[in-house]
């Protein structure tokens, strides 16, 4: 395939079937997509790879997904990008997590990336948005189980979001020194951190800043499918400030599908993705090469439409 600039493919596709960087890189390269993002489950060891390939020429790195790589004593394989969480209301936690973003921002310098995107909290309560899913709005269930979700996030986000601004005042300016703009992302889960109205607040504290909004397909859709929010509610009060997208398709609340493989239109994007918007394939396996390379051309037809 001739190779294409128009999208970036995440390494969290294939970094489990590859032992080192070149691997990686040779097998996306295959797709025709020159630009990568690195994901969340590298090791010191790979990343450095990734610089040294860099430094040769053979990969060309757009983005790294926070934590980047995987910190200090924590097995890959069990990576998480809120581990150690930026919404961490125990102070020595959230400040391991603030050294370890800017080891992230470090190498995404050192790698002459554009962006790092970043998971920035939750707020400590218990998980509901896969019982609700499971549930589905039919059930007599779905209005309890929704009605405890907003309820109790309403009355326990507070320390959690002043604990993410926090963490973000003290990244932005090294962020800013070290020349690298910051990609909040949407979340899947509903007790995640930032709710629409939060990621309202976010952009307006740090106007004109390098902290931006980073839009996942998939997790706005999945909120939309689940009755919590509607996808271009996301899209229409944050597009001013939208640095990049995470592209996967999803059915139900099952996401990162091949793109067109799901149920989602992809066309409801296009009035507000330009053509520098970052535009990232964040597939999982079992996606095969034949799959990316379909879900590709099905992308290309659709973002030819993007504006300037």
């Amino acid at each position: 395939m001739m190779p294409t600039n128009m999208f970036c493919v995440s390494t969290s596709w294939n970094f489990k079937q590859h032992q080192n960087a070149e691997g990686i890189v040779n097998e996306i390269r295959e797709l025709g997509i020159e630009n990568i993002e690195l994901n969340f489950s590298l090791s010191s060891k790979l990343v450095e790879e990734f610089v040294l390939l860099k430094n040769k020429g053979m990969a060309n790195i757009v983005s790294l997904h926070n934590y980047c790589p995987v910190p200090d004593g924590i097995d890959p394989s069990k990576a998480s990008p809120d581990n150690p969480c930026l919404s961490s209301i125990i102070e020595e936690e959230r400040l391991e997590a603030v050294a370890n973003t800017k080891k992230t921002i470090d190498y995404a310098n050192r790698l002459n990336a554009k962006a790092v995107v970043l998971h920035v909290g939750r707020v400590n309560i218990k998980g509901r948005t896969i019982s609700l899913g499971r549930a589905g709005k039919e059930s007599s269930l779905y209005g309890e189980i929704k009605a405890k979700m907003v309820e109790e996030r309403k009355e326990n986000s507070r320390p959690y979001f002043e604990m993410a601004i926090r963490s973000l005042e003290e990244l932005e300016p090294y962020a800013d020194k070290m020349g690298i703009s910051l990609g909040v992302e949407n979340r899947y889960y509903f007790r995640e951190i930032p709710s629409i109205d939060e990621m309202c607040h976010i952009l307006d504290h740090f106007g004109g800043s390098r902290i931006y909004y980073w839009h996942d397909a998939g997790h706005a859709q999945m909120h939309e499918n689940l009755g919590l929010a509607e996808h271009e509610d996301y899209l229409k009060k944050l597009t001013g400030r939208l640095l990049g997208v995470h592209l996967h398709d999803i059915s139900g609340i099952q996401d990162h599908k091949v793109p067109g493989d799901g149920k989602f239109d992809f066309k409801k994007l296009i009035p507000y993705i330009k053509k520098d918007t970052l535009k990232v394939i964040e597939a999982h396996q079992p996606a095969t090469s034949d799959d990316l390379k379909r879900g590709i051309k099905f992308l290309t037809e659709i973002f030819k439409q993007t504006k300037e």
